[in-house]
């Protein structure tokens, strides 16, 4: 795993907790580059907010933190 998965990889599981306390939860299926393809799991999944917990979340705080050309795509 490259230095910039591991980043990535290690941020997301810090911010796993706020989507445990809804019931929900998230797995990341592949880091490709700057392309992050991820999973959400319980409450999340069929949650009608999942798209904008990823892009105004989840990827905003990526970006933010680590790298501002990450992207993250829902695989459903």
């Amino acid at each position: 795993m490259d230095d910039l998965a591991k980043k990535i990889t290690e941020r997301l599981e810090e911010l796993r907790v706020h989507l445990q306390a809804d019931n929900g939860d998230l797995e990341i299926v592949e880091i490709e580059g700057k392309t992050v393809r991820l999973r959400l799991r319980g409450a999340c999944g069929g949650c009608p907010h999942a798209t904008m917990t990823i892009k105004s979340g989840l990827e905003r705080i990526l970006r933010e933190e680590i790298d501002p050309e990450i992207v993250l795509e829902r695989v459903l």
